[in-house]
């Protein structure tokens, strides 16, 4: 990963909570929990997603640039979406908590050395190493892939 890949993966990481937040500011719960079909996501499922997410970055994040050649847990997000309650939670509060997390990601990642990019963790289900450069450039794609999915949700629901 370059230099110039780096920092725009990291900007566009920054932008993405608040980004999250505009896009679902004002939306009625109608809107908020408007599903295409009873297997997709509605948008306060993608926000509770996002708000775990973070969580599960922050953690391997940190296995990969503490731990011995750390083994990253698989996890199913829909399992996660489904069983951890995330419609209970307020949107406002899953829109906190990634921007808090994120935030708290991005501030140990603008503290990496360039080597700390090739640091990895074995993933199992990929059968293959998972470096930080290659976390990086998730998050810093992640979010903009959710607010494409809430803005047709969105206009779906609308329609």
């Amino acid at each position: 990963m370059t230099e110039s890949e780096l920092k725009n993966y990291l900007e566009a990481a920054e932008k993405s909570p608040k980004q999250v937040a505009a896009a679902v500011s004002g939306l009625p719960e109608k809107v908020l929990r408007y599903k295409p079909a009873p297997d997709k996501w509605c948008i306060h499922e993608i926000l509770g997603h996002l708000a775990e997410v973070e969580i599960v970055y922050a953690y391997r994040l940190r296995q990969m640039l503490a731990d011995k050649k750390p083994v990253i847990a698989p996890m199913d997000q829909n399992d996660w979406a489904r069983n951890l309650g995330c419609l209970e939670t307020p949107p406002a509060e899953l829109v906190a908590l990634y921007g808090l997390n994120r935030h708290a990601n991005l501030r140990l990642l603008q503290r990496l050395k360039p080597a700390d990019l090739g640091k990895s963790a074995y993933h199992p289900e990929t059968k293959k190493d998972f470096t930080v450069a290659e976390l990086v450039e998730s998050m810093g794609t992640h979010g903009v892939s959710h607010l494409e999915q809430m803005e047709r949700l969105k206009r779906e629901a609308k329609g």
